[in-house]
């Protein structure tokens, strides 16, 4: 049974020795076996003691140490063991071993036990027997173990071999002491074989520790290991560049790491500096394959945790990232996925850039991207490792290295891009844990629906970003990661399946972790949405699902620049300038939209660029569709649910700006994009679709929007005007610039020309406030406005108010009327018991304004352009060609009318405008400003009347006797004179002779005062009785005409045939005209007969 022990005990001590034995700290290996079992003979490391070989010889000799040696039968060890050790184990060296090095480190045990224990691990490490040993307990296992079974026999690389496979060793007794004994040797970095020899002088240059043997204590032996992988880790990020370790010693130092990978006990500092937390977080953990240690890392952030247990994972883990095989569990699991994908091709650097954790992360994830399988132990330990590297930064030598000062920010964020390819937590959220706990209520909320840990809810989460749902601290967790993501398309894992054929065949890209300095992952995403909105004609388009992809990605991210790497390159300059205090979401990119024009050219271009595409897809803007979502929702889900937009959705949203369901933040952020709208043609999509090729052959070089509006608006009218065979700009393109002007005149932000002239007289910015405060308008904005009101007259669609107001009229009474004649139709229609109240009243605003100046009325410019330069040149020639005429041509008309002097065409328009303005004294402009003081003082109560029908003219006629000023009176005899032309300008006389006309004068033709003058007869035939009423208002006109006479004499001979033509007394006055003409006749032949009168001779001649 003790040969058997002992066999067992030889073989587990060898199997830890890493090198040939004859090489331990210098020294040759005993010849006798009798050496094996004396802990008592002392072979120092560096410089053998003088008599040891005496020593050794006494050792030999006594035959009790060399059958049934027990430590516990020693008396140096004898207190602490009693102290210490249970009395079970005391049989058994390797517990007692065991049991004494595991010791707590507070815990002192004797100087001479110290020692004892040392020479007695040392002598056993160090037998040459053992490999003999080893071949007789691990017979089958060798056998088993191809590299083990052909390695050259009597240099001790067989245990050296044994120690590399013990993971394969499937034979349990010689796994289990191989296992177990592993742990007294790596207690004492001096007990490794070949560790001391490679790494000696690199512990005394780093002042590790001492190489002397003493009475030292076993727990600082590993301390000194731990201190070489510190400046192993420091030397990697070039934090410590004075001490660099030599070649041989870094990779001892990560084969010793390798080596103690699976238990955390072999890793003596770690084990010690971790035992209480160990026994707080991972009680319950067995330990083996590499079990505890993925504990405690799961538990390296949690308040409870040691900061020395912490600093002791954090060094382990810099370990994995430089060698993977560091890791246990990640090493066994993913080995046969390694091989598969081919991602360990140079073997003979097993330090080399393949060993790094990052590339085996890069390597195997590019496999699952790409559709090969990869096991699911495998995947998982990847999930393990990839929450590792996002949790804490440092574990990424790069980021440590380039990112310790801002100055390398370049260097610094391909480190960062780096790690997040590596992590690659666009697959899965929850691999960054602050993400994941920032975001678990969003999630719950939002997100419910998804699945957990589907890459959908990233894409989720950015889909509610800057909504109610999101809270502050998920959103800027959010934005953080976004910002990497955005900057390498691999990285969205959605986008990457769907578009890794679009982007190879027509970006040129390589594999997912293949570099192309031509096409660089940034510039990746910009060459698909290139040819995302790309037309059939164009050719070369992305896949319908890629293009969805490519979308949605636009979509999020144009809620902040910095998702936008391009952007935030080429314009950080000009967001520091023009934008430093537009901090909210979606200001910035407002703000350099807004200062277009003082842009570099380079950020310049990508503003224009996107404002570009905006304009063809608005939903890239997700902020504005949020915001409008009630009356996209109301009015425009229709165009709304089309998977391509071109420019519709907008469109739909102007027309509809001032439905109940439009708010605030939607009204302002469609106005704002209609002004941006005007800086380039190319910003409205549909516009530069269907005007691209007219602008160019007609508009050259002109950029501004409103530039070209107007340059195709006059082509039009000039081949309009001049009746042109064939229109020069296209049908398309003259709907289409229909549609612009008429948004045009929404917002007179929307005309530079007007806004800028008019900007130091707006209170209100609203068009309608200028037009109705023309006198307080300084000279430029009244012309301005003159000249869109001129427009708007000529063509009422584009008279954003009167369309928007009478929209429901028009459709009522005007649904067969020619575009251009809708006021025309609207005015006709006015006093129909069916018309709106609200549109009535804007028509009327409209009558007031077309009556201040003849050229604001088309219609009757038209019918009078004839009259007007014949009878009323004296005025056009004082007036100013932008200033309105304040009714002067009109009232000029309006006396021609009452001499009946006027064409056909024209007389009928003044018939109009006088009947009009006869019912409402507002739409005669002379009469509103020479009697404004008289009405109030006079007619004060009539004028107030909701409802104008002819009460303040009558009361100024019923008045005329108590009017002050000459101008107002002069102006209500003006009023007289014109309803004696026409009854129908007499709206009371009218309204009390309506049954008089209609039975007396009917067949009368309505006019040139016939059917006044047929009135006039009937009051005087006394055969006739009028109604009382109309006898009435008949008396008081005629009595109003006779002061009129007296007031205002005839001022010419024409003044005077009317009064006579419309006297009532006209056939008796005719009569005696007539009468007095023939005695002027009579009397001039008998005067001349006498006067003239010839002699007979002189006629004879």
């Amino acid at each position: 049974m003790a040969a058997y022990s002992r066999a067992q005990l030889l073989l587990l001590l060898s199997s830890v020795c890493l090198c040939g034995f004859g090489s331990v700290h210098g020294l040759k290996a005993a010849s006798g076996p009798a050496e094996l079992h004396n802990p008592l003979v002392l072979r120092p490391a560096d410089p053998p003691a003088k008599d040891a070989p005496a020593a050794a010889a006494a050792g030999a000799s006594q035959p009790r140490r060399a059958t049934g040696w027990k430590l516990s039968e020693e008396e140096a060890c004898r207190e602490d063991l009693t102290r210490l050790c249970p009395k079970h184990t005391w049989t058994n060296n390797l517990a007692v071993l065991e049991c004494l090095q595991d010791r707590k480190e507070e815990i002192d045990i004797a100087p001479d036990c110290n020692h004892l224990l040392w020479n007695y691990k040392l002598n056993l490490t160090t037998d040459p027997k053992f490999e003999s040993v080893a071949m007789e307990i691990c017979k089958s296992t060798i056998t088993e173990i191809k590299e083990c079974n052909e390695v050259e026999r009597g240099r001790g690389y067989l245990v050296s071999c044994l120690v590399d496979h013990r993971v394969n060793i499937s034979e349990y007794q010689c796994n289990q002491y191989i296992t177990k004994m592993t742990s007294i040797i790596f207690s004492d970095y001096r007990l490794i074989c070949g560790f001391m020899d490679k790494c000696k002088e690199d512990i005394n240059s780093l002042r590790c520790g001492s190489i002397n043997i003493g009475h030292k204590d076993i727990h600082s032996q590993g301390e000194v290991i731990a201190c070489l992988e510190k400046a192993l880790v420091r030397e990697v990020e070039q934090q410590d560049r004075a001490h660099p370790i030599k070649e041989e010693c870094q990779k001892a130092i990560l084969r010793v790491a390798e080596l103690s990978s699976d238990d955390f006990h072999l890793d003596r500092h770690l084990y010690f500096s971790c035992r209480d937390d160990r026994e707080r977080f991972c009680q319950n953990i067995q330990a083996g394959e590499g079990k505890v240690y993925k504990c405690l890392f799961n538990h390296k952030f949690e308040e409870a945790m040691s900061e020395k247990c912490r600093d002791a994972l954090t060094t382990r883990q810099k370990l994995i990232s430089q060698d993977y095989r560091v890791s246990y569990s990640l090493a066994k699991a993913c080995k046969l996925d390694l091989r598969k994908q081919r991602c360990s091709l140079d073997t003979s650097l097993p330090r080399a850039r393949e060993a790094r954790l990052s590339y085996l992360l890069l390597c195997l994830e590019a496999a699952v991207h790409r559709g090969h399988p990869v096991s699911g132990e495998c995947q998982g330990e990847m999930l393990d490792y990839r929450r590792m590297l996002m949790e804490d930064f440092s574990l990424s030598p790069e980021i440590v290295l380039h990112c310790r000062t801002e100055i390398e920010a370049h260097v610094c964020q391909n480190a960062l891009q780096t790690l997040i390819q590596s992590a690659d937590p666009g697959g899965d959220y929850r691999i960054d844990r602050a993400l994941n706990e920032a975001c678990e209520s969003v999630i719950q909320t939002a997100c419910k629906h998804i699945r957990n840990g589907d890459p959908m809810i990233l894409s989720c989460l950015m889909e509610h970003l800057y909504t109610e749902k999101m809270v502050e601290d998920c959103e800027h967790r959010l934005l953080e990661l976004q910002y990497f993501i955005s900057r390498d398309w691999k990285l969205d894992p959605i986008l990457y399946k769907k578009c890794q054929a679009d982007a190879a065949r027509l970006c040129h890209t390589h594999g997912w972790n293949e570099t192309n300095e031509v096409m660089p992952p940034g510039a990746v995403f910009s060459c698909l949405y290139r040819h995302a909105y790309r037309t059939e004609e164009q050719g070369r388009r992305l896949s319908r699902d890629c293009k969805v992809e490519v979308q949605r990605i636009l979509h999020q991210r144009a809620l902040d620049v910095k998702l936008d790497p391009e952007l935030q390159k080429r314009c950080m300059t000009d967001l520091g300038k023009w934008c430093s205090e537009k901090t909210d979401a979606g200001q910035e990119l407002e703000c350099l939209q807004d200062h277009l024009e003082d842009l570099v050219s380079g950020c310049k271009d990508v503003v224009g660029n996107l404002t570009e595409l905006e304009s063809e897809d608005i939903q890239i803007d997700a902020l504005l569709i949020r915001a409008c979502e009630p009356v996209i929702q109301a009015h425009c889900h229709d165009v709304a649910d089309n998977q391509i937009d071109t420019g519709d959705l907008m469109e739909c949203l102007v027309q509809n700006k001032h439905q109940k369901e439009m708010n605030d933040k939607c009204a302002v952020g469609v106005t704002h994009f209609q002004l941006i709208q005007m800086k380039d043609f190319r910003f409205s999509y549909k516009f530069k679709m269907a005007c691209k090729e007219d602008v160019l052959r007609l508009c050259p070089n002109i950029k501004k929007k409103v530039d070209v509006v107007i340059c195709l608006s006059t082509t039009v009218r000039n081949d309009t005007l001049q009746e042109a065979r064939e229109q020069r700009v296209s049908l398309k393109c003259r709907k289409q610039l229909r549609v612009e002007e008429l948004e045009m005149s929404e917002d007179i932000r929307l005309e530079p020309e007007l806004y800028e002239p008019c900007k130091s007289d707006i209170r209100n910015a609203e068009c309608c406030c200028l037009k109705e405060q023309k006198k307080q308008l300084s000279q430029r904005c009244h012309q301005r406005i003159f000249r869109l009101q001129e427009v708007e007259m000529s063509d009422p669609e584009l008279d954003y108010q009167l369309m928007r107001v009478c929209k429901q009229m028009i459709k009522r009474f005007c649904t067969e009327a020619d575009a251009r004649n809708v006021l025309q139709c609207l005015k006709q229609n006015k006093n129909s018991e069916l018309m709106d109240p609200k549109c009535k009243q804007m028509i009327t605003k409209r009558q007031i304004t077309q009556n201040t100046d003849y050229r604001l009325n088309p219609v009757l410019r038209k019918a009078c352009r004839a009259d007007i330069p014949k009878f009323c040149q004296s005025i056009l020639n004082k007036a100013s060609e932008d200033g309105e005429l304040e009714g002067q041509v009109i009232a000029c008309l309006k006396l021609k009318y009452a001499d009946q002097r006027l064409s056909s065409d024209c007389e009928d328009q003044i018939r109009v405008i006088l009947q009009e303005s006869a019912l409402d004294y507002r739409l005669d402009r002379q009469l509103q400003m020479h009697c404004s003081e008289e009405i109030s003082r006079l007619c004060a109560e009539e004028a107030a009347a909701q409802e104008q029908t002819g009460q303040v003219e009558e009361c100024l006629k019923v008045n005329l006797l108590k009017i002050r000023q000459e101008a107002c009176k002069k102006e209500v005899l003006n009023m007289l004179k014109e309803s004696k032309a026409d009854i129908f300008v007499d709206p009371v006389l009218h309204t009390a002779c309506a049954l008089d006309l209609k039975h007396h004068c009917a067949a009368i033709t309505p006019g040139r005062g016939r059917q006044m003058s047929c009135l006039m007869e009937a009051l005087q035939d006394k055969r006739v009785r009028l109604q009382p009423e109309c006898k009435k208002r008949l008396q008081d006109r005629i009595d109003m005409w006779s002061y009129a006479a007296k007031v205002a004499p005839a001022e010419g001979f024409s003044d005077l045939a009317v009064q006579v033509m419309t006297s009532p007394s006209k056939n008796y006055i005719l009569f005696m005209i007539a009468l007095s003409v023939c005695v002027l006749f009579l009397v001039g032949l008998l005067c001349g007969r006498i006067t003239k009168r010839v002699t007979r001779e002189l006629k004879d001649r």
